[in-house]
């Protein structure tokens, strides 16, 4: 019987300690089921979530701002009468009132619209390059300014790298812009009536004659 009474003893102690064991192991699991990270967001996820509005305001702030050869950004629709001084093209290719075809491609949309042409000029176009007076990005290679809008130019033709004052308000900052000459052409220059991309544009300037077709 004391044999019995001893065997069974030290069964209930393992019995217990088994137990114990098993209670520690499983407040183990819990606290490191606690301490997982959450699960991380995917790529598609993340593609799919919608923007925060810091991140929307982030992006929009990187849109429109090409302003570059001449842009739509802000764009004045409303051209204005030709500059003082410029001599109008007494038999040009395309009269007033005639209507053509666009090649040109100074701002999207432009290429392959129609015109109407309100102004043919004789006179030397240039390709500028410069930095706008309100702060804005560098304008390379803009097309066109005529000599007539330079501030004190001198005789015509000037020559590629020449630096001149602009006196022209194509676009915001130009009026009063430092520029550096690029290029030039003495080509029949014209203004015209058009839609771009849904906007009016009356009197815009300018087209040098290479850069029309007449609309079948």
């Amino acid at each position: 019987m004391k044999k019995s009474s001893w065997t069974t003893g030290i069964t209930a102690t393992a019995a217990a300690a088994a137990s114990m064991l098993a209670l520690t192991a499983c407040g183990g699991t819990a606290e490191q089921d606690e301490a997982q990270p959450a699960p991380t967001q995917t790529a598609s996820e993340a593609a799919a979530a919608p923007a925060t509005p810091s991140e929307s305001s982030g992006m929009d702030m990187g849109m429109g701002m090409d302003h570059g050869s001449g842009g739509m950004a802000g764009h004045n629709p409303e051209g204005g009468p030709p500059p003082e001084g410029i001599e109008t093209a007494p038999e040009p290719t395309y009269p007033v009132d005639s209507t053509v075809v666009l090649t040109a491609d100074h701002m999207p949309g432009m290429a392959g619209s129609e015109a109407t042409i309100t102004g043919a000029f004789d006179t030397t176009a240039y390709s500028v390059s410069y930095t706008p007076t309100d702060g804005g990005e560098p304008v390379v290679d803009h097309k066109w300014v005529v000599h007539e809008e330079l501030e004190d130019p001198g005789e015509a033709p000037l020559p590629a790298g020449t630096e001149v004052v602009l006196n022209a308000d194509h676009m915001p900052g130009m009026d009063g812009a430092e520029a550096t000459i690029e290029s030039s052409t003495q080509e029949t220059v014209y203004m015209v009536d058009t839609t771009i991309d849904g906007m009016e544009m009356t009197n815009h300037k300018w087209f040098v004659e290479s850069e029309l077709q007449p609309a079948e």
